[in-house]
């Protein structure tokens, strides 16, 4: 809840301001002199002063008014202040106005003139505050990022989230290394992304890149597929093959949908993590490869362990180092970014449609993005991208007497995955700012979380 200080050497003026500002909500404090009200503002959170202009008995020149602005002006420079006084001087007022005074009203006032400018006063003030958060937020990240992509080969990876951001930290990290990384993360997510930068970072990234989705392949040919097999080892096999080990000698192997593979591959596979060695399907010759090798799955591993479905003993040997590539709807910050990239060119994407992609929950990661992306591009008239053009469910909007339902950790959490930006985080709960604002303060959930 915002606190106005009322700065006024008579109580019944600062009493009757006190109760309009609660009729408002809005939390207030009082001081009798210039000195209190400084010392105040030194021991309290203010976001805006109301002060009177003459504290001396017989006194209308206003000069203690003016010093009084000035000194909060110099010891808070941002800080909102309504002059007050029942003497009137143009010349003041416009000299004031110009040092930076927000407001010059007349005693007696009225009540919903000054309610009016201490309540948009208000409202610019945490405009601003979120405004100079996010921006020095962006400044922090666009170092950082700078720092990255002038380091690490990156493979022109669109992104903007710090979750992301630490996914890649990590995978450059260990991209220098020999040791076996599982990435983790739902379908979609971009983990064979992640793959390609960990081999561009690597000792072996002038070597091959070779990449067997698991998933997508019968079983019983997946062996065949890692391992290579001689002519006559399975039905249909005519003539001699290799496999993807021998394709990826020299360079990384990328193993996607790990958890599809089957025992009897499982088996073999370990061994060739452990030794290097291994023979085609159909041969008794062994081989000799030397092979970064890369794994992903949207699995929960550990449970199959448990079911008996996945080796323990693989598992630790693909794990030695895990990265857990997050949804894209827990990377809310890459949508947009991504979503400008997807759009042939020319095109462009309106406000509303902005919202709309931020609202949509995106099961199908950044691959329904790019999807949902393509078809608006191809269907919308204009160089314009509608909300409409991009064929997604409007968020349901939410019954207002169902507002005092949300509780406390679902506003943050959405206030914490949208880095405090009111706005994102009213469209992700499906609130406006102001019905979102009333329940924080109902909550007592500070506005600048």
């Amino acid at each position: 809840m915002s606190t106005v200080l009322i700065i006024d050497d008579n109580p019944t003026i600062a009493m009757a301001l006190e109760v309009l500002l609660s009729l408002a909500d809005i939390n207030s404090i009082s001081a009798e002199s210039p000195e209190q009200g400084l010392a105040l503002l030194e021991t309290n959170t203010v976001d805006l002063v109301i002060q009177d202009m003459n504290f001396s008995a017989d006194t209308t020149s206003g000069q203690e008014g003016v010093a009084l602005f000035q000194a909060i002006r110099m010891q808070h420079p941002d800080l909102p202040v309504i002059l007050l006084t029942a003497w009137t001087h143009l010349d003041a007022a416009v000299d004031l106005i110009k040092a930076g005074a927000a407001d010059y009203l007349a005693k007696p006032w009225n009540d919903q003139r000054l309610l009016a400018s201490v309540q948009n006063l208000l409202e610019l003030g945490e405009l601003g505050r979120a405004n100079r958060s996010l921006q020095q937020r962006v400044m922090r990240e666009r170092k950082q990022k700078r720092a990255l992509v002038s380091k690490y080969d990156l493979r022109d990876l669109i992104w903007q989230d710090s979750a992301t951001e630490r996914v890649l930290e990590m995978a450059c990290q260990v991209a220098r290394s020999h040791v076996s990384v599982l990435i983790t993360g739902p379908n979609g997510a971009g983990k064979e992304r992640i793959a390609e930068i960990i081999q561009a970072n690597s000792s072996v990234k002038d070597g091959p890149f070779v990449v067997l989705n698991c998933g997508a392949l019968p079983a019983e040919l997946i062996e065949a597929e890692l391992f290579g097999a001689e002519a006559g080892a399975y039905t249909g096999a005519s003539k001699a093959r290799e496999g993807k080990f021998e394709a990826a000698d020299g360079g990384t192997l990328f193993l996607d949908e790990i958890g599809n593979l089957p025992l009897a591959g499982q088996m073999k596979l370990l061994r060739v993590l452990e030794t290097g060695r291994f023979e085609r399907l159909g041969s008794n010759k062994e081989r000799q490869v030397k092979v970064r090798v890369i794994s992903a799955t949207n699995a929960d591993l550990p449970a199959m362990i448990k079911a008996g479905s996945f080796r323990e003993d693989l598992f630790y040997r693909l794990n030695v180092i895990e990265l857990n590539l997050p949804a894209l709807a827990e990377r809310s910050d890459d949508i947009l970014p991504l979503a400008r990239c997807f759009l042939d060119p020319g095109k462009r994407l309106t406000d509303e449609a902005q919202v709309r992609l931020l609202q949509h929950s995106w099961p199908g990661n950044v691959r329904e993005l790019k999807n949902v992306l393509q078809r608006a591009c191809l269907f919308s008239s204009g160089e314009q991208i509608l909300a409409s053009d991009l064929g997604l469910p409007m968020l349901v909007a939410v019954n207002p007497s169902l507002e005092s339902e949300l509780d406390r950790d679902s506003i943050e959490q959405a206030l914490h995955s949208t880095h405090g930006v009111i706005a994102q985080a009213a469209a992700q709960l499906g609130l406006s700012r102001q019905a979102l604002y009333r329940r924080m303060d109902r909550l007592g959930i500070s506005r600048s979380a």
